[in-house]
Order: C-alpha cells, then structure tokens, then sequence
C-alpha cells in the first residue's frame, strides 16, 4: 500500500471517490445481469430437490410393485392348496382328517381374501404414488427447461461484459491500495449498507448525492475546499464536491495520457 503519511485529504478523497466509481461500474455489470444469478442458482437447486423426490418415489413404486406381487403370489399358492385339499377330501378315511382339511380350506380362503384387501389397498397406493411421480417428472421437465433458457440468458451477459467486468475487478484492487486503510475500512462497510452500493456521492443541488438531505451551505463549502473528510450526518456517507471527478470515462482519459508519456 501507498505511504499514506504523505497524501493530503484532497489525494484521499479524490482516490476514495475514484474507487468509488470504478465499483459503481462494476454494479452496473451486475445490474444487467439482473437476478439472473440468483434464479439459475435456485433453479438448481429446485431440481436437485426434486431429483432427490422422485428417486424416493421411484423406489417407492418399486417397493409397492414388489408388495402387490407378493399378494398375488399368496394368492396363487393358495388357490393352488386349495385345490389340492378338496381333492383329498374325496378321499378322507374318518372325521378327524375331514376336519383338519376343512380347517386347512378355511385358512386359506382367509388368507386369499386378506390377500386381496392388501393387494387393492397396495394398488390404490400405487396409483396415487405413481401419479405424484408423474407430476413430480413434469415439474422437474418444466424447471430443466427454464433453466436452460435462464442460463442461455446469463451465458450471453456473461460473454458480453466478463472482459470488461475482469479489467473493472482488477482496477478496483489496484485502486485500494491507493487508499487509507481506516477510510477503505469505511467505504467498504458503508457500501455494503446500501443496496445501490454508494458510499462516496457528490453534492447535487445543494442535497447528499445519497440520501438527497439538504447540506447546509457552510458545510458545502468546507467539502469544497477538500481539507477534512466529512460525512453526511444522515446516511454516513463520504461527500465530495462535483468537481472532484466528473466520470470514470474521465479517469481512464487521465490514465491513458500518463501512460502515452511514460
């Protein structure tokens, strides 16, 4: 960092308010850029969430499969006993064996029939999982689709300003080096208070180029002659005269004049 013991209150300012534009450039990037990041961002993870649902259905709906299946196959076996039973009652010797077979035929007439109820009650599950699947894989369509045309969207901003927003980055890290740790301390906690990102604005029309409160005039006159930083009392933020720096078109023109006679 600069020997800061050696710059006067004008050169601080000036290098705080040249920051400042340099930073504001770069807010413009991001404002054309708009919330798209954010909406990407949340898409993705939207889908996530929604990959994560339909997995737990998915395997849901095979468990569900397997279930009935196995009625079914309860059933079938015990048809099969069925069958089975009444042919041996032909055949039955004394009533003890009769007995014991019509007990057996009963059994399993119970368990086809529990097997049935379960086997519905599963089938009716099944419908409902595999609609909620359904719509879960539409949904999940519906969102990859938006955040295609979201990312095409953000691909192309990206394309058109990275060079510029890269070189505009780089700046502002050189240029904070050109200012007082204590003021950079400020200018950073400031900025990030206010949503349009200002922390050093010019007086307009007598009022802070911020919060647009009246600055009384021998205020206006003491920022004028740039021997003190003031603040503005309502907002906090760094005042400086408009004459300091018109623009950052300005401070490039500067920058490249002192380079072609280095």
């Amino acid at each position: 960092m600069a020997n800061n013991k050696e710059l006067t209150v004008a050169d601080k300012l000036k290098a705080i308010y040249e920051l400042q534009l340099i930073d504001s450039k770069i807010d413009e990037i991001q404002i054309l850029k708009g919330e798209l990041p954010i909406e990407v961002s949340d898409l993705e993870d939207e889908i996530a969430g929604l990959e994560t649902r339909i997995a737990r259905l998915s395997s849901n709906v095979e468990d569900m499969e397997k279930e009935i299946s196995r009625h079914d196959t309860n059933i079938k076996e015990s048809t099969a006993l069925i069958e089975r039973y009444e042919k041996q009652m032909d055949n039955v010797k004394n009533n003890r064996e009769y007995d014991a077979l019509s007990k057996e035929l009963e059994l399993q007439r119970l368990e086809i029939q529990l097997s049935e109820k379960k086997g519905r009650e599963s089938g009716v599950q099944l419908q409902n999982k595999k609609e909620t699947l359904a719509a879960a894989e539409e949904r999940i369509a519906d969102k990859k689709k938006a955040l295609e045309v979201k990312k095409e969207e953000l691909e192309k901003i990206i394309a058109k300003t990275e060079k510029e927003e890269e070189k505009l980055k780089r700046k502002s890290e050189k240029q904070k080096k050109s200012v007082e740790d204590r003021l950079l301390k400020a200018y950073v906690k400031v900025r990030s208070a206010y949503r349009n990102g200002l922390s050093v604005v010019t007086i307009s029309r007598s009022s802070c180029g911020g919060c647009f409160n009246k600055i009384p005039p021998q205020l206006q006159l003491e920022i004028a002659q740039r021997k003190k930083i003031v603040a503005c009392e309502h907002c906090g933020r760094v005042l400086v005269d408009e004459n300091i720096m018109t623009s950052l078109e300005e401070l490039e023109a500067i920058e490249n004049e002192a380079k072609a006679n280095a």
